[in-house]
């Protein structure tokens, strides 16, 4: 992997807290804030054609809010991929369910793009990020997505970050009013390359 795909420590202004748990070149990365709720939906308004029929991020300050405290569960993790290029904008998210910790140390990840960031790399920098961070401090060993086949783009971003293909899930999840095939993709701890220098 290039060397601006590892955690790279947050540089802190004099005085003030670094809002980022990791920075790369281009992003950083952070956990969602209530705050985020006009910027957030107004991405997901704008990237509609983008992520359907694949997902169905909130799209009004309701839905946010319910999101929002879902991902206060000690079973979740969100994550914003931020351009630190955009003065911080919101590039993507990528949120960790079920995790489970003990022997497992596992967890499912969901994510997507907006479409004013798609296709400049800023999801695979920001991936590499939280992947960091999920086998560092939050102390898992195990990353799990399920893609529907016909998701290039997201199998795309998961193969070109090292998951490997583990698998095929008829009727996985109930989606847009039925229930979707998933292809299952995973990394461990023991797949990431090690950090550069």
């Amino acid at each position: 992997m290039a060397d601006d795909r590892h955690l790279v420590p947050a540089p802190v202004a004099a005085g003030e807290p670094d809002p980022y748990l990791a920075r790369g070149h281009r992003v950083g990365i952070r956990p969602f804030r209530r705050t985020d709720r006009a910027e957030f939906t107004a991405r997901v308004r704008e990237s509609v054609e983008l992520h359907r029929p694949w997902l169905f991020p909130p799209a009004d300050e309701s839905s946010y809010d319910a999101y929002y405290a879902r991902l206060q569960d000690p079973s979740r993790a969100g994550f914003l991929i931020c351009d630190l290029q955009d003065g911080g904008g919101i590039a993507g998210y990528l949120t960790i369910n079920n995790i489970v910790h003990g022997a497992f140390r596992c967890g499912a990840a969901g994510y997507g793009a907006f479409a004013h960031a798609a296709g400049r790399g800023l999801m695979s920098e920001g991936l590499q990020l939280i992947l960091r961070y999920a086998f560092g401090p939050l102390g898992l060993h195990r990353i799990e997505v399920n893609v529907q086949p016909e998701n290039t783009a997201s199998i795309a971003l998961a193969r070109r970050n090292g998951f490997r293909k583990e698998g095929y899930s008829p009727d996985f999840l109930f989606i847009d009013g039925a229930w979707r095939d998933h292809e299952r993709w995973a990394i461990t701890s023991e797949m990431m390359p090690p950090e550069g220098p």
